[in-house]
């Protein structure tokens, strides 16, 4: 009897380590598609609805559909999907149609970058200041219960879109001595001028010239351009603004830039500006 019961202990100690390890609830397997891992695949349709591209990817299951910051790339290319997060019964209104499963993720490699040009201004159906283009997940913190990709928090930001987040909210490295002057009429004011004068300022239109000294598209719906005029400190955080827009530029381009001062914008996932400029024209002078 005792010989028996531990031949029997020993059986099943030894299935154990043969079984492959149970997967959470919300997690997908290593590799999977909709899993952590990057999902490799073919593609063989591409629909661009600015600032994104939907492709229709065959893997190695099968075939999967996967949105991405706006792309070029062409059908028949292999592409590898950066952080991939599934979503369950997706519904783009741009497109007008739904998907049973999506996988939101980042291109890697020259792939995924913006399409050259793209986009030139505001996309058509994008919804008010704030938002996201139609069809396209609310930014972080709005997303409503229940859609959010499984295994992700409340409040969370889908870690391709927090990459994209990150690169817009770093400064650009030094970029040497800059001397604009400042925009005229009455609402022009320096990037200094605004930092110091932040309380006031809350919600007002001001006008501001700088340098492009930074420049990233397309995320969140939103152009993010990084201004510098040579006013202010490094070392005080008051010598570079962000400037959201839908109007295209290019680093190096000196811009005046006309919009609204918000302060304390919490986009989540940590990305937060004590001072940013929203709702912004800009046109080179």
């Amino acid at each position: 009897m005792r010989f028996t019961l531990v031949v029997s202990l020993a059986l099943a100690l030894t299935a154990c380590k043969k079984s492959e390890p149970p997967v959470m609830a919300g997690q997908a397997p290593t590799g999977a598609p909709g899993g952590r891992s990057p999902v490799t695949g073919k593609v063989l349709e591409r629909i661009d609805a600015s600032p994104y591209s939907y492709l229709r990817l065959s893997v190695a299951s099968g075939e999967i559909w996967a949105a991405v910051p706006q792309t070029s790339v062409e059908n028949g290319a292999e592409v590898t999907l950066q952080n991939p997060m599934p979503m369950d019964g997706f519904e783009s209104k741009t497109l007008k149609r739904k998907f049973d499963k999506i996988l939101f993720a980042t291109l890697a490699g020259p792939g995924g970058a913006a399409a050259p040009g793209a986009p030139a201004g505001a996309p058509a159906g994008m919804p008010p200041a704030g938002g996201a283009p139609a069809g396209m997940p609310p930014p972080a913190g709005t997303m409503p219960t229940g859609t959010m990709p499984a295994g992700m928090p409340p409040g969370a930001m889908p870690p391709g879109m927090a990459a994209q987040h990150a690169a817009a909210a770093a400064g650009p490295a030094d970029v040497g001595e800059i001397k604009v002057a400042k925009a005229s009429g009455a609402n022009g004011k320096t990037i200094a001028e605004i930092y110091g004068q932040k309380a006031q300022l809350k919600e007002k239109v001001v006008a501001v010239r700088g340098k492009v000294v930074k420049y990233n598209a397309g995320i969140m719906g939103k152009n993010w351009i990084h201004l510098r005029d040579g006013t202010g400190a490094q070392a005080k955080g008051d010598n570079d603004i962000t400037v959201t827009t839908g109007d295209a530029a290019n680093v190096g381009d000196v811009v005046v830039a006309t919009g609204k001062v918000r302060l304390d914008k919490d986009f989540g996932a940590g990305y937060a500006y004590p001072v940013i400029i929203e709702e912004a024209t800009v046109a080179k002078k």
